[in-house]
């Protein structure tokens, strides 16, 4: 078996408003969506630069739900950009919610995160240093003996 292409799925309660946040906040363009004819969005694909995110609204008759913004968060979305601060900052002026400031992190990446309004967190960084797997490991081990 060869797997071609990984996707992340949304489920959002409105996806009209989604796909303009994800437009402002990430510079995503809409390749498409099918919409039924009571204006409920079945299917969406947003292009983040080369790489899609598919969306639609909530199902909840056959158990697609959006997240509830106010529960703690069961997956996380990692986006990649230029410069992290400014996407996080683009963000909150559009409505999301800050869950951690961007910071220098161990693995050398600035990051942070926020939910967006639809209640979908994301983890937004740049990277400012490469480094190999054996010293993230020991940077990573050091922090966990003096977080302990």
């Amino acid at each position: 078996m060869a797997v071609h292409a990984l996707f992340a799925y949304l489920h959002v309660k409105q996806a009209g408003p989604a796909i303009a946040f994800y437009q402002t906040v990430f510079d995503a363009t809409e390749k498409f969506r099918l919409t039924e004819p009571d204006g409920r969005v079945g299917h969406a694909e947003l292009d983040f630069n080369g790489s899609t995110l598919m969306l639609s609204e909530e199902y909840p008759e056959i158990g697609l739900r959006a997240p509830d913004a106010a529960a703690p968060a069961s997956m996380t979305l990692h986006l990649h950009v230029d410069n992290c601060d400014a996407v996080i900052a683009r963000a909150l002026q559009a409505g999301a919610r800050l869950e951690m400031a961007a910071q220098d992190q161990f693995y050398g990446e600035r990051s942070g995160s926020f939910r967006d309004p639809f209640g979908h967190r994301w983890n937004v960084g740049h990277s400012i240093e490469e480094i190999s797997p054996e010293e993230m490991q020991r940077r990573y081990a050091r922090m966990m003996q003096t977080s302990g």
